[in-house]
């Protein structure tokens, strides 16, 4: 049984609609990768003179917080829409957990996150109500903090309203 506080689909929920994404990448045998989505310039991917990089680029793993932050992101600005809901900005503190033995084959040991905080901080001036309702729907709905339940990585996810007059960011 679905939360009654979760919103209807805005899509058809019976017609399989697939969306594709698709990127090149090409790494000149080393830690350092190029990568190409779309018609962008080229991101790069490295991993920090610790563990043999030239840290030069983020490291894939910490690309991937990149990818939850932003995907939150997205999902608020969708789920505030369809539910009316108004705010004047959302800042995002991430980090996690790894133990770097498990990408250095140590069996047993995972290769990815075991743990990873979320602080999000959305400045608002709707109740709490409304505020647990964005809450609920963005995690019901975020590809990419799914995709780290489904990995069975720790989330600790903090949701923090502020008055919308307190929002400093840009976003530029």
């Amino acid at each position: 049984m679905i939360d009654s506080d979760i919103i209807e689909p805005s899509i058809d929920p019976a017609t399989k609609k697939i969306g594709l994404r698709h990127v090149k990448a090409t790494n000149a045998a080393g830690t350092r990768t190029k990568i190409q989505v779309r018609d962008f310039d080229p991101v790069y991917t490295d991993e920090p003179a610790s563990l043999g990089g030239t840290n030069s680029a983020p490291s894939p793993l910490e690309t991937v917080l990149v990818a939850l932050v932003g995907c939150d992101g997205v999902i608020i600005n969708g789920v505030a829409k369809a539910i009316g809901f108004s705010y004047a900005g959302v800042d995002f503190a991430c980090e996690s957990q790894i133990d770097v033995r498990g990408p250095k084959g140590v069996p047993g040991i995972r290769p990815y996150f075991e743990t990873a905080k979320l602080d999000i901080t959305v400045y608002t001036d709707e109740s709490e109500a409304r505020f647990q309702q964005l809450r609920k729907n963005v995690e019901f709905r975020c590809p990419v903090m799914n995709l780290l339940h489904a990995a069975k990585v720790e989330m600790d996810v903090n949701w923090i309203a502020r008055p919308a007059a307190e929002y400093a960011g840009n976003v530029d």
